[in-house]
């Protein structure tokens, strides 16, 4: 018979990376990080903590092997460490949204009422975008615009759009897209642009999902 000492090892290893992401501030991050490299200082401001405590949950992902670090002069930089990682914090959401009680009041409590908004899917924005009669808007901040983005994307973050309404297309169909389905940019730029007039719709999750379908992108 197998040794039950180091088969209780080899199964607490496997779930090192499911204990790390057990944490909601750990989950954002991998979130944000799901988007490209960041900062911890980006990242910090992203999650809404300190840099101390953010470095503290970075340590964390850092030693169950979820994340890479890279050092550039005083700043470090982190990164997913590879797609396993995002593939397991879908499993994690996709099995929340499935058997988790209370999460669509959460989540409509944090998102607004969706009802009214118009959505696009990735294969019919496929469609749209080879017609090239789409205007596509990434309304994520522009390091993660700049890690990479759909094809043909303005990059014009959230914060911006007000100020800059008048740089969108007057008449064209147009479509936001962000970090996710978990993700408010999309949702607050579509509510922007319908109230000014524009034809707008938000893509149904967001860009690492449109990457992970093995869809073209753009750096």
């Amino acid at each position: 018979m197998r040794d039950r000492a180091a088969k209780t090892a080899l199964f607490d290893a496997l779930t090192e990376g499911a204990k790390a992401l057990a944490n909601g501030r750990r989950a954002e991050l991998i979130d944000v990080l799901a988007q490209g490299e960041r900062s911890v200082e980006d990242l910090a401001t992203e999650i809404g903590q300190s840099v101390a405590n953010t470095s503290h949950h970075l340590q964390r992902l850092l030693r169950s092997g979820l994340v890479r670090t890279r050092r550039s002069g005083t700043h470090i930089y982190y990164a997913i460490a590879g797609p396993a990682v995002t593939d397991l914090w879908r499993a994690m959401r996709a099995a929340a949204e499935e058997h988790a009680s209370g999460l669509d009041r959460l989540a409509q409590d944090y998102l607004g009422d969706r009802g009214s908004l118009d959505s696009m899917t990735r294969d019919e924005l496929v469609k749209r975008l080879r017609a090239g009669d789409v205007v596509v808007l990434d309304v994520r901040p522009v390091a993660e615009y700049d890690a990479g983005h759909l094809p043909g994307a303005i990059s014009l973050p959230i914060a911006q759009l007000q100020d800059r309404l008048g740089e969108v297309t007057s008449g064209a169909q147009v479509v936001a897209y962000c970090r996710g389905p978990y993700c408010v940019y999309a949702d607050d730029a579509v509510r922007q642009l319908t109230s000014e007039g524009h034809i707008a719709s938000r893509l149904e999750d967001g860009f690492p999902e449109w990457a992970m379908a093995g869809l073209p992108v753009e750096h």
